[in-house]
């Protein structure tokens, strides 16, 4: 990797602040990073940023998660690609993001580090967009987030196609179906667990998952920490 030209595409991304960009060597350890990812975290300036880990300019799970990802695509050569996960926009604030990381390699293949970015999810939903039918299974869907709720019943009870279903929450809102309904139960979790008393398993149950331990992964999944920790962090 040659500083001026990771330099560069940083100095590109600073103007998307929607967005965290990053470049890291084989360590795990920043190169390059645009100011809105400097921001996000706390830090004033690249320098402060510039050579460590993930797990250095964030405490606890929600640095250590991204920097487990960093091994694996360094270790295995396989991409993120669109992983739905929480991240700090300006610590306490925290906002879903559509994170990607693919490995860089030299000319003899071998891989060298890794280039990605944090794509802020935003729904911004014109009343027009949305089928009639679309709107009314959200609302049912948010009343009671019934574990039963998929992708496939989703489009059932919108009378739309899997696929119609499919690019109506990609145009909408830059998920897939799955994501989005996953979206929709880790954001009322969220909420209970900072403005409730509620237990995990009782948090766990309303937000429709059928057990403790599923409600865990799939929270630690999207936000890079546990129901518990979040509690702490969020207080």
């Amino acid at each position: 990797m040659r500083s001026v030209d990771v330099g560069l595409l940083a100095e590109l991304f600073d103007s998307t602040h929607d967005m965290a960009f990053f470049v890291k060597d084989a360590q795990g350890r920043y190169v390059a990073v645009n100011d809105s990812l400097v921001q996000r975290h706390g830090w004033r300036e690249k320098r402060d940023v510039l050579g460590k880990r993930s797990s250095d300019i964030c405490e606890g799970e929600l640095g250590t998660i991204p920097s487990q990802q960093d091994q694996r695509v360094l270790k295995t050569g396989k991409a993120l690609l669109n992983q739905l996960e929480m991240q700090w926009y300006r610590p306490p604030v925290m906002t879903w993001c559509l994170t990607t990381k693919l490995p860089m390699r030299d000319v003899k293949g071998k891989i060298v580090g890794l280039i990605g970015f944090s794509k802020d999810v935003k729904a911004q939903v014109e009343p027009d967009e949305i089928p009639a039918a679309f709107a009314s299974a959200l609302a049912e869907f948010e009343q009671e987030l019934s574990p039963e709720v998929t992708p496939l019943w989703f489009a059932e009870r919108c009378q739309l196609s899997a696929r119609r279903l499919a690019s109506l929450t990609r145009k909408v809102f830059d998920l897939t179906p799955g994501q989005f309904i996953a979206k929709i139960r880790i954001d009322t979790a969220t909420r209970l667990l900072r403005e409730t008393d509620l237990s995990v398993s009782e948090v766990a149950h309303r937000c429709g998952y059928y057990d403790h331990s599923a409600f865990t992964r799939a929270f630690r999944k999207a936000t890079g920490t546990t129901p518990r920790s979040f509690r702490q962090l969020a207080t």
